[in-house]
């Protein structure tokens, strides 16, 4: 029988934690609410697409502002 390499959406690692005191409030945020944050404020309606891309965003980065 074969194996098979875990793909990527699939390890279940750590994101990677990046600390922004006084920028980031006590709770984490992913990288992907980040990005929806902004793209919304400029005006771009979110899509089917927008979640997924943000759902694995956060899964790999978080911004924290204590440890």
């Amino acid at each position: 029988m074969k194996e098979t390499k875990p793909r990527i959406n699939e390890r279940h690692s750590k994101p990677f934690q990046v600390r922004l005191p006084g920028f980031v409030s006590d709770k984490e945020v992913g990288l992907g609410d980040v990005i929806k944050r902004a793209t919304y404020a400029v005006g771009i309606k979110p899509c089917g697409g927008c979640e997924r891309r943000a759902a694995a965003l956060n899964r790999w980065m978080v911004f924290s502002g204590r440890r």
